[in-house]
């Protein structure tokens, strides 16, 4: 029997429950709104399912067995054996713990949860399907709407992920083995972490690139040092070369094709391909039409300071409203518009927004770089502290890398951080604040920091930048 359609009402409705949903739904619930949140898969979506944590989770699987049997300098002698479903498993158990706390965390702030894919009926209502035979559909009426469905891994031609040998992102998070030989298409930040990931799990990792390095978007410096060391994993890189087809190979594997501009073929024999060519927002199964909205040319839905779409009272939060695409940007975005709604002085500042890279080494940035900081009219100063001069760095065994700091010359205040190096996406908070916060480097200068750690070489980059280094030679 089918359960016929329903019809009810809500505040606010949120349309996916990520990074940008649920917080968006827990924001406007916590002030009086009454709010439904509509997930069609699981609670936390990709990040927390099936990319951000998953991803982190091997990442440091790999680190350890990785450092365990690679740690004779130190003493250490080991020899890892690593069990790919049993760190499958412990990586389900962490998702699994998450998900049902932000399902929690929705149900005691009062949000009123439906499982279901929803689709605009007009510009104050959706239809939500609900999933299995005879589930039925009902329709929400609302006064505000938060869109927040996230993005999906982009295919390119010749390589579809129902393949059985091409995997997404998804996908990779998903196995339960290693395979011998992997090839990765992209060498963006999801490639370079994953391509890191498996070659410390004794993968054969080959990467093919159409640009002419790894990590586009980050500074040459920055990324010479992640390259340098993938190199040194293993990994074989392939620049300037685009994946053209895939078949299978002679030996029970496959064989990954690739052009160059100039037409010159090659092909790279593995058992898996990886695309991880960047993802695309999810806009497309909403009859967006509908509500009035039409996504730009890339689909994104374009939003105001206060993620206002060009509906007044439909708003648009996390990947689907634009880049960069950030499980924490998403998440700021959200609590905006949830404020907005209920009436609160909210609106988005964009000018301290971090990122992080989790390869080996990792990336840290935020603010502008030098050149961005010339761009815009200001007389940049820089400092910079190599890892390989901080002690604590040294004791962890990974001394790659450095932070550097941009700062203006006429007033001190700090524009920019790069960090590459060992706990970098942690490290970069720190500038983070002091560009929110607007400090100065005297500001950082003046802050005691605890002797021996990592967050030292902050400070070191900040003495440096006006002159007054103490443990590297000052610029």
């Amino acid at each position: 029997m089918v359960v016929g359609d329903i019809s009810t009402g809500t505040e606010v409705l949120v349309i996916g429950a990520g990074p940008g949903g649920y917080v968006a739904a827990i924001r406007a619930a916590q002030n009086g709104l009454d709010t439904t949140l509509v997930e069609k898969d699981a609670y936390g979506g990709t990040c927390l399912n099936h990319g951000c944590i998953p991803s982190k989770a091997y990442i440091t699987g790999a680190n350890l067995a990785y450092d365990a049997g690679h740690a004779e300098e130190m003493g250490i002698h080991a020899d890892p054996v690593v069990d790919m479903a049993g760190m499958r498993e412990w990586k389900n158990g962490i998702v699994d713990q998450l998900t049902g706390g932000v399902e929690k965390l929705c149900k005691a702030n009062g949000v009123n949860l439906v499982k279901g894919t929803a689709t605009f009926k007009d510009d104050s209502s959706v239809r939500v399907a609900h999933g299995g035979e005879g589930q039925g559909s009902e329709t929400i009426t609302f006064e505000h709407c938060i869109v927040a469905t996230g993005s999906r891994p982009m295919q390119i031609p010749g390589f579809d992920f129902a393949d059985e040998h091409v995997l997404s992102s998804r996908d990779a998070l998903a196995l339960e083995y290693v395979p011998d030989r992997l090839v990765v298409v992209g060498a963006g930040y999801i490639g370079m972490e994953l391509s890191t990931v498996f070659a410390k799990l004794d993968c054969e990792v080959t990467v093919v690139e159409m640009l002419d390095d790894v990590l586009p978007g980050y500074e040459d410096d920055v990324a010479r040092v992640v390259k340098k060391r993938a190199e040194s994993l293993g990994i074989d890189f392939h620049f300037g070369e685009g994946a053209s087809e895939w078949r299978e190979g002679n030996d029970g594997g496959i064989v990954v094709a690739t052009e160059t501009e100039d037409g010159e073929e090659s092909t790279y024999a593995a058992d898996e391909v990886l695309v991880a060519v960047g993802r695309r927002p999810v806009t497309d199964t909403l009859n967006l039409e509908k509500a009035g909205l039409e996504p730009n040319e890339k689909g994104f839905l374009e939003t105001d300071e206060q993620a206002r779409t060009d509906v007044d009272h439909i708003y648009a939060v996390g990947d689907v409203a634009g880049e960069p695409m950030l499980a924490h940007k998403g998440s700021k975005e959200g609590m905006v518009a949830a404020e907005v709604i209920a009436g609160e002085p909210a609106a988005l500042d964009y000018q301290a927004i971090p990122a992080a890279v989790f390869t080996d080494p990792e990336i840290g940035t935020v603010g502008m770089t030098e050149g961005e900081a010339e761009e815009m009219g200001f007389d940049p100063i820089v400092g910079k502290f190599p890892f390989n001069a901080s002690g604590r760095a040294m004791t962890t065994g990974h001394t790659d890398g450095f932070v550097r700091i941009v700062a203006d010359e006429e007033s001190g205040f700090v524009l920019g951080g790069q960090i590459v190096g060992p706990e970098a996406s942690e490290l970069v908070a720190e500038v983070a604040l002091a560009i929110e916060m607007g400090a100065t480097l005297e500001d950082l200068t003046a802050t005691i920091h605890t002797h021996p750690t990592l967050a030292e070489s902050v400070l070191e980059a900040a003495e440096n930048a006006l002159g007054q280094a103490i443990h590297t030679l000052n610029r």
